[in-house]
């Protein structure tokens, strides 16, 4: 392994405190959770989070947490990934792979649109208590 000169370690500080700050629940008022149990991970939801991300951050978009959660449960459409944003109702998606999250940052999150040919499962918002 090379070694790392004081400039390159103050870069990959400034880095990971990037990636940190999207997990700090202060502040923000939308949440993407991603499937990261062994099914999700080998489906490739690790890819998904890095594109969610990165296209969070080239839009600016700060008001959204990100969060791994273990499997939810629907193996066969992994990466799995729950988006809950105010006024909408929570949905989850299927089959999320980076482009499909990219679409969901500029559909769902940023134009309040669902990314329908993905979407899972939308809870009942009718059920009576």
């Amino acid at each position: 392994m090379a070694k790392l000169n004081l400039d390159d370690l103050r870069k990959l500080r400034d880095a990971k405190k990037g990636e940190m700050q999207k997990r700090e629940t202060e502040g923000k008022d939308v949440e993407i959770i991603i499937g990261m149990g062994t099914c999700g991970i080998a489906a490739g939801a690790k890819d998904a989070l890095d594109a969610f991300i990165d296209e969070l951050d080239k839009k600016g978009i700060s008001n959204v947490l990100v969060k791994q959660t273990g499997c939810m449960g629907f193996c066969s459409n992994e990466p799995t990934v729950e988006v809950r944003v105010p006024q909408m109702n929570a949905t989850i998606y299927g089959n999320v792979d980076a482009a499909v999250a990219r679409r969901i940052v500029n559909d769902h999150i940023a134009n309040r649109k669902l990314v329908s040919d993905h979407v899972f499962d939308k809870p009942s918002v009718d059920i009576i208590k």
